[in-house]
C-alpha cells in the first residue's frame, strides 16, 4: 500500500526534473509501521544517481505529510530512501554467464 501510494505521489506531485525517471522498486516497513526503507532506481549515470537520490531525501518530508493524507495508517512511518542495486548485480550475474557460456564454446571449437 505505501509502495503505491508513494509511486503515485511521486509521478503526480513532484516536479523535480531529477525525479522525472524514477521508480518505486519495493518498500520494507518496521513491523511497527515507523519507518519505511524505500528502495528506489533511476535512469542515468552515477553522477545523477546522487544528484537524484539527495532530492527525493529532500522531498521525504513533504512526501510523508502528502502519504499521511493520502493513506489511513495509524502511524505515518518515517520514509528513508536507498538505491535499489539489483537490477545492476542481475546484469552483472547475466554479463559473466554470457562470458562464460561464450569461452566455453569457444574451447570446445
Amino acid at each position: 500500500m505505501i509502495k503505491e501510494a508513494i509511486s503515485k505521489l511521486l509521478q503526480r506531485e513532484i516536479s523535480d526534473p531529477r525525479l522525472d525517471f524514477v521508480t518505486v522498486t519495493g518498500v520494507e516497513a518496521t513491523p511497527d509501521l515507523r519507518q519505511a526503507h524505500i528502495y528506489v532506481t533511476f535512469l542515468g549515470d552515477s553522477k545523477d544517481l546522487d544528484e537524484s537520490l539527495g532530492a527525493l531525501r529532500k522531498a521525504a518530508g513533504y512526501l510523508r505529510r502528502q502519504l499521511g493524507q493520502t493513506v489511513y495508517l495509524r502511524y505515518v512511518p518515517e520514509l528513508n530512501f536507498h538505491l535499489d542495486r539489483s537490477v545492476e548485480q542481475g546484469l552483472r550475474i547475466d554479463r559473466i554467464l554470457q562470458d562464460l557460456e561464450d569461452s566455453r564454446e569457444q574451447s570446445e571449437e
